[in-house]
């Protein structure tokens, strides 16, 4: 993987884990809270 390969793949774990926290923060419910950190936990997503 090149230097820019790297970079790509960089930005678009944070994009993730931003997307996925952003989420989490602005859930309705506790029930969707627990969901949505047990799906990203699931995928090996570093919640911040």
């Amino acid at each position: 993987m090149n230097l820019t390969a790297k970079l790509r793949a960089r930005r678009a774990e944070a994009r993730t884990r931003k997307a996925v926290t952003h989420a989490i923060e602005t859930a309705g419910s506790a029930t969707m809270r627990q969901e949505l950190s047990a799906i990203a936990q699931a995928r090996n997503i570093t919640i911040r």
